[in-house]
């Protein structure tokens, strides 16, 4: 089989963005800015209240530098540890170079102590999505106000094709990962690997093993999102097809909270 045996997917733990969405999802002044926002993304309102929302929200920092939250460090290392009872320890682990993957990895060895014996290796190619010029802006409404012709052509486009300012669509994104999953095909068929790595990164590997399309990305990023410490299990099957493929046995696994 030209495929690993098993291939197990680790989205980050609650970040500082994480948390800070969430903690601006229940701000009023957020609440304000989302009315005015449905009213006309394009009024002089809505330019201040997304002027304010920003000055309040921004983390002043960049996206490979966000890091992991208490919380995020604590549901890790316990998905971890109830990892180790339904999976056997990988023969290479792969993590993106942002800070809040490799302080989920960090976090996963505390509850899971033999991943600290594991050869790991820092992958660009599983990084996030790069947003580019959108990342100052701290929230998607906030970067449409201020960017009316950007959000006019994301319409046009629709969120797989739309590109960022300096940054990726979802086929760039994918092409990378098609990359990278060649690495693995060329070098650890047959073993275990695990990878820490980001929301849309896994979605992208989702949709080349799955050959998934444009509408199909779309409806899975809108219903079924990875959740932060999550777990996404594939299975090499040899019986399949000439080579074997890879079997999805578990996608989106909560394992802290049971």
């Amino acid at each position: 089989m030209k495929w690993p045996e098993e291939l197990t997917f680790i989205r980050h733990g609650q970040s500082d963005f994480n948390a800070q969405r969430d903690q601006m999802e229940q701000d009023p002044l957020y609440q304000e800015l989302k009315k005015a926002y449905e009213t006309n993304p394009e009024s002089e309102e809505s330019r201040k209240l997304a002027y304010k929302v920003m000055g309040q929200y921004s983390l002043e920092v960049s996206d490979h530098n966000t890091h992991l939250t208490e919380v995020g460090t604590k549901n890790s290392q316990l998905m971890a540890e109830r990892l180790s009872e339904r999976i056997r320890p990988p023969s290479i682990i792969f993590v993106s170079p942002y800070e809040r993957t490799r302080s989920t990895l960090e976090a996963m060895m505390g509850g899971w102590p033999e991943l600290r014996s594991v050869p790991v290796v820092e992958e660009e190619r599983i990084r996030e999505q790069d947003h580019g010029l959108a990342l100052i802006y701290a929230n998607w409404r906030i970067f449409n106000i201020l960017n009316p012709e950007q959000k006019r052509l994301r319409e046009i486009q629709g969120p797989y094709w739309y590109r960022y300012p300096q940054g990726e669509n979802i086929p760039d994104l994918r092409e990378r990962l098609r990359s990278w999953l060649t690495t693995l095909t060329r070098d650890f068929n047959g073993q275990r690997v695990l990878a820490v790595t980001h929301h849309l990164t896994i979605l992208g590997v989702r949709a080349n093993l799955e050959r998934l399309s444009a509408s199909e990305f779309e409806r899975l990023d809108h219903e079924q999102k990875p959740i932060n410490s999550g777990v996404t299990i594939y299975r090499g099957d040899p019986t399949q097809g000439q080579e074997g493929k890879l079997i999805l046995d578990a996608y989106n696994l909560d394992l802290y909270t049971q």
